[in-house]
């Protein structure tokens, strides 16, 4: 079968790295669907990665997440999981076309739980068409009861070639106003807070000390590694994405070949104008002199049109010159339009 072929290929790719790691992350679909035999074999090639202070995740559905399996990643190392609950609510999980109900969710986040795992984050979407506001603070209080350290919040997309998608462009599906979500978004920024989990990114809340090592990578714009069809990595210059074809993926690992598919050299100016981009995303925001040591380039100068404009819109604020770490950061309406921000920064 492909799928034992393919993960031949990913861990014969796994042998052949070399450098240190400071996370690995396994997802970019459903790793729990593979079966134990799949997934040893995946485990077991990192197991020269791993360590006492190594965070490394994997991600999982709740319909294929079981005991052995959860008990095979605690043995080879994995010390956070990433569950996809999306919602506890039966009608939105079908619309979503998931495969686990509410039950299924929640106890998909207990059998973890039990399992030894301390370190436990789901995801949830909001705003699909006709959800309302209290059933997603329903969603809210449930995830908030649950013992995660970590929840994601995101607004759903209309991804293209997507059945949603279609449904989308035939009218059987009218998309929330971008009001309620914006208010839902506001809702789990307040609600979450109160319970705990401290807002660090924009889609992002956890316990304190439990914030996604993994993820601060990109939002630092540092390098990177991805392993797999269509992996992206990233030299801090270069990007580089891997072929996207699964068994011209597999042909080429096994005789060696090289597994690039596509590249793009950045600018030191695209770079720099990049990791403001992502770096704005977080909470913290972007400290000035962080940046200069980062990237070579000033922030107030490389982006002397787009700072005035906003601050002036109410979007970012910037610190006085007289703080101990000078530099600009969203404000609470510029974090309901992050994206405007970043794309200004671009």
């Amino acid at each position: 079968m492909l799928s034992f072929a393919y993960c031949d290929a990913l861990a014969l790719q796994i042998d052949s790295l070399e450098g240190e790691f400071r996370t690995i992350y396994i997802g970019g679909g459903t790793p729990t669907v593979l079966d134990l035999g799949q997934l040893r074999k995946i485990l077991f090639s990192l197991r020269k990665f791993s360590g006492i202070s190594f965070e490394f995740t994997i991600e999982a559905n709740p319909e294929s997440l079981t005991a052995e399996k959860l008990s095979l990643f605690l043995d080879e190392g994995v010390n956070r999981i990433s569950i996809g609950v999306q919602s506890f609510d039966n009608s939105k999980l079908k619309k979503l076309g998931r495969l686990h109900d509410d039950s299924g969710a929640v106890e998909a986040v207990a059998k973890a739980e039990k399992s030894g795992f301390r370190n436990i984050g789901i995801d949830l979407i909001f705003g699909v068409w006709d959800e309302s506001i209290p059933s997603w603070k329903k969603d809210l209080k449930i995830a908030a009861g649950l013992p995660v350290t970590h929840i994601s919040c995101y607004g759903l997309t209309y991804e293209p070639h997507t059945s949603i998608k279609e449904c989308l462009k035939d009218g059987s599906i009218t998309p929330l106003p971008e009001e309620r979500s914006a208010d839902m978004y506001d809702l789990a920024i307040s609600y979450l807070a109160d319970k705990g989990f401290a807002q660090y990114e924009i889609s992002n809340f956890s316990k304190p000390g439990f914030q996604c090592r993994h993820n601060h990578t990109y939002w630092n714009n540092d390098p990177y590694t991805g392993l797999g069809p269509s992996a992206v990595s990233y030299s801090g210059s270069v990007r580089i994405e891997n072929i996207r074809d699964v068994p011209e993926y597999v042909e080429k690992v096994r005789s060696g070949e090289s597994l690039f598919g596509s590249s793009e050299k950045l600018s030191p100016e695209e770079r720099a104008k990049e990791t403001a981009a992502v770096k704005i995303r977080t909470m913290e925001g972007i400290d000035f002199d962080w940046f200069r040591k980062k990237t070579l380039f000033e922030l107030p100068d490389l982006e002397r049109e787009a700072l005035p404009k906003l601050i002036a819109d109410g979007l970012i604020e910037q610190s006085s010159p007289c703080s101990a770490a000078e530099g600009v950061r969203l404000t609470r309406k510029g974090v309901l339009f992050c994206d405007t921000v970043s794309g200004a920064f671009l």
